[in-house]
């Protein structure tokens, strides 16, 4: 998790990952953003999110950006 944390300081350091849960709902996550995580995870983590896992519930937290991470990982 601290390496995903790290990741997404990197993307944006406004926002505080750690707490909150509602990234996309509350709007402290756009489209620009996402697109920018989604670039810096497939290059820190060597693998290629797929179109359709691009979703807004896979974005909402740090935790529910990190089990879209695993199902790739593991």
């Amino acid at each position: 998790m601290e390496r995903l944390l790290t990741l997404l300081k990197q993307v944006n350091s406004e926002v505080d990952f750690e707490n909150n849960k509602s990234l996309v709902t509350d709007g402290v996550l756009d489209s620009i953003d996402i697109i920018s995580i989604v670039s810096s995870i497939e290059e820190e983590y060597s693998i290629e999110i797929d179109p359709t896992e691009i979703d807004p519930d896979n974005f909402e937290s740090a935790e529910a950006i990190l089990e879209m991470i695993k199902r790739y990982i593991n």
